[in-house]
């Protein structure tokens, strides 16, 4: 239901009229060890058939060439700014840090926080704002395309656009004011400069692994207009290289979007192995003679073609191989995999990116939802 209802409530930048008005925008893209990518990146940016933005970039302590790259860059075109990024301080994650510093250089009507690793469609900032303005929005996040190369990043880049087409129901997300239903994409995140200042900007989630989660539900706590839309036909990203990369990268997190509490996670991911992965052995224990009753042999022919569904919706949206559906009970064990190592190395403070320890803030959830309090008392 939640999947046939998003087919229009999710929509797609591009399908928005044309704005009335086009504020100035200030993109601003943290760079970290991003010298294979930067370029790219850049050069979209600068690319766009937007009237009024600024490209402003941060390098964040690389230990690649990905400062010189931008050197090269801003001497081909003055319109970018670069930025040498001070020492992470104590007490603040890395990226945000980065994002903190381009905030206080950005002088725009409106924030486009995007990651280095991205490809903006020339039309990205015009379409962006149409829609920006169409849903009278105070932030807008958006989903890209994410690319999938490899077999092993063809087996789990996927659920995460599944996830987000079958279980946020984004008609209500749009409607409530709870962070809890939201679901913000780090890759895309627009907001008024104001409402940034408002919710305390990234110094109040300086602690926060999912600054972007925590960024969204910051501003539905504040009753502020939270959007998501997608983009799937204007930004394209391959966030990692590899299976082994996207093990990585996400163990980094998951366990964190779930407030870090394992009285939620194993719940949840205990459901979704009994929905898309207990039934396919109860099929294989049928047909190999086991004994199986009709009542539970029909429940796992019914399961499984629901998730058939639900997968193919995804895959043809998506644009990713609509072989892919048949193989989902393993692209769901792949992800149980990576979750229980989420799991384990955060709860043992072990979670790593780009050469830095993640400080884990265990109280995610909880913070969000005392400021949801706090901000609902003043209005009374």
């Amino acid at each position: 239901f939640i999947a046939l209802t998003n087919s229009r409530a999710f929509r797609r930048l591009g399908n928005y009229p044309e704005p009335t008005r086009l504020p100035r925008i200030s993109v601003l893209v943290p760079a970290r060890n991003e010298a294979k990518n930067i370029q790219a990146c850049v050069e979209s940016l600068l690319n766009q058939n937007y009237p009024d933005f600024e490209v402003v970039v941060l390098d964040d302590e690389s230990t690649d060439d990905t400062w010189e790259r931008l050197k090269r860059l801003r001497k081909k075109d003055n319109r970018l700014k670069i930025i040498k990024g001070k020492s992470l301080p104590e007490g603040w994650i890395g990226k945000h840090w980065a994002c903190h510093q381009l905030s206080q250089k950005a002088r725009g009507e409106l924030y486009l926080f995007t990651d280095a690793d991205t490809r903006h469609h020339p039309s990205t900032l015009q379409d962006a704002v149409a829609a920006f303005e169409a849903e009278n929005a105070d932030f807008m996040t958006a989903l890209p395309r994410e690319e999938a190369e490899t077999f092993g990043e063809k087996l789990t880049i996927p659920i995460m656009s599944f996830g987000i087409i079958s279980f946020l129901p984004v008609g209500i997300a749009h409607r409530s004011h709870s962070p809890l239903l939201s679901l913000t994409v780090g890759q895309f995140m627009m907001i008024r400069a104001d409402t940034y200042e408002e919710i305390g900007g990234h110094e109040s989630v300086k602690q926060d692994v999912l600054d972007d989660v925590s960024l969204g539900r910051r501003v539905k706590a504040h009753r502020l207009n939270w959007r998501i839309v997608d983009a799937c036909n204007h930004i394209n990203c391959r966030m990692y290289n590899n299976i082994q990369e996207v093990s990585d990268g996400f163990s980094k997190n998951l366990f964190a979007t779930f407030g870090n509490s394992v009285f939620i996670y194993i719940p949840v991911w205990l459901w979704l192995t009994a929905v898309f992965i207990f039934p396919v052995f109860v099929i294989g224990l049928a047909v190999a003679g086991g004994n199986v009753s009709e009542t539970c042999l029909l429940l796992a022919l019914v399961t499984i073609g629901f998730s058939l569904i639900l997968w193919s919706i995804t895959h043809l949206r998506f644009r990713y191989p609509l072989y892919l559906t048949l193989l989902y009970p393993v692209m769901v064990f792949l992800w149980v995999v990576m979750a229980m190592r989420s799991m384990v190395l955060s709860l043992a403070g072990q979670t790593f990116w780009k050469g830095r320890n993640l400080d884990l803030d265990t109280d995610l959830i909880e913070d969000i939802d005392d400021e949801e309090a706090e901000v609902r008392d003043r209005t009374v």
